[in-house]
């Protein structure tokens, strides 16, 4: 049969296309993919409206859903919460709505935190993998070192720069990169940057698939649409096969 994944990034509920939002939630509707998975950024100031309208949207669906936190979902305007309990408005949505743990014969998710609170730079939206982060999920990938199904890691800023010989914006970054690359990790699942992409990077004698997911809200980059990701997979395949679709109200005349 195989594993069907749809993969979104980046609804920023507050800035959320609608018309782009009523696509994914027909095609989950009609194709019943094994899991809906968002690689962060729900809200766009991570308010409790916002937040609410996130919990309303993603609870509607009757397939699992497995979330990531942006770096748009933690306070944006309340900085004692920010720095006190960062992730507590996100860690309510995901208590309600998604699922923790994800495996089926073919494949499993395992996640990686990029967000952080603040940082040593501006702007702070430019994440960081630190060493408690990575040490996190590479003890959570050791049980699968030698499994034989699809690893996949999923986060959301990208761990690789924007372009070959450019500096990587995510702190820790190529590090994390290439210890997932030698634990074995088969795939990374990103968003953050609002333009699908669907590369390779190699390490020694080991390459892992990097899939990024666009946008779902009017917060549109260089022009490029609002788009969501259909994933596919069946073992004995050598990758993931990406259908990037494009949707929204960018489309309209």
């Amino acid at each position: 049969m195989g594993t069907r994944l749809f993969h979104i990034s980046d609804v920023h509920f507050g800035a959320e296309d609608k018309t782009a939002l009523a696509a994914v939630e027909r095609a989950v509707r009609e194709e019943r993919p094994d899991i809906l998975v968002c690689t962060g950024d729900l809200t766009q100031r991570a308010t409790h409206a916002q937040y609410k309208a996130a919990a309303d949207w993603f609870g509607q669906f009757d397939v699992p859903v497995w979330i990531d936190p942006g770096n748009h979902d933690m306070p944006y305007y309340n900085l004692w919460e920010r720095f006190s309990q960062p992730y507590k408005r996100y860690n309510s949505l995901h208590k309600g709505v998604a699922t923790p743990v994800f495996e089926t014969e073919e494949l499993v998710l395992i996640p990686l935190k990029t967000t952080v609170r603040s940082q040593n730079r501006w702007p702070w939206a430019d994440g960081g993998v630190t060493p408690q982060a990575l040490r996190t999920t590479l003890a959570r990938i050791g049980p699968y070192r030698d499994d034989p199904r699809l690893r996949v890691v999923t986060a959301h800023h990208p761990l690789h720069p924007p372009k070959p010989g450019r500096k990587n914006l995510t702190i820790g970054g190529d590090e994390a990169l290439a210890q997932l690359i030698e634990a074995g990790m088969d795939a990374i699942l990103t968003g953050h940057i609002h333009k699908p992409f669907n590369d390779h990077h190699t390490a020694g004698e080991r390459s892992v698939q990097v899939i990024g997911a666009g946008t779902l809200s009017t917060r549109l980059r260089d022009g490029v649409p609002a788009s969501f990701n259909a994933l596919s997979y069946r073992r004995g395949d050598n990758e993931i096969v990406v259908d990037t679709r494009t949707v929204g109200a960018s489309l309209r005349s």
